[in-house]
């Protein structure tokens, strides 16, 4: 009956140190003479090249800063909080409504350009059509147009189609 104790104790003796070990973090590096050291206990803070090979890492929170990369890749950001999100919010909302408004204003200015080119052209077809054609004079009086304002009405007509026709 002494053996079932021992074997217990000798049980629980191998389990707990299982558990313990399985639970120490296990660190791997090159020491200043180019041996490589297996250790529990973390490498010196001037040692390049080192990581953990096993087990879970400690709670504790290194006051170590990290250290910058050779390509300069930045810290990963913290995530935003809801002020942040909601100005980043407003900042696309705001973006949004001016990018709208921009896209408005050049439809009409679109459309006011091919409604003037379509005038012009039907001016000038009206001109040299070759039908009779009257302007108002200053006392508001008809008056037929003659043949070189005809020409004039329609050279001006041209200029215009190749300003506002493009």
């Amino acid at each position: 009956m002494t053996s079932k104790p021992a074997f217990n104790f000798a049980l629980f003796f191998l389990l707990t140190v299982t558990a313990a070990s399985s639970q120490a973090e296990t660190f791997q590096w090159k020491d200043s003479n180019g041996q490589t050291v297996v250790s529990d206990v973390p490498p010196p803070a001037s040692v390049k090249g080192r990581r953990s090979i096993g087990g879970v890492k400690p709670a504790v929170v290194s006051e170590n800063l990290p250290e910058k990369t050779a390509d300069g890749a930045k810290a990963p950001e913290l995530p935003k909080t809801t002020a942040d999100k909601d100005l980043d919010f407003k900042k696309r909302q705001q973006e949004a409504k001016e990018k709208a408004e921009k896209q408005t204003k050049e439809q009409a200015a679109e459309s006011e350009k091919r409604d003037n080119c379509e005038r012009a052209r039907r001016n000038l077809a009206a001109l040299e059509a070759n039908r009779p054609l009257s302007t108002l004079d200053e006392k508001g009086e008809r008056k037929l147009m003659d043949t070189t304002q005809r020409e004039m009405e329609m050279e001006r007509a041209r200029k215009f189609m190749a300003d506002s026709c493009k």
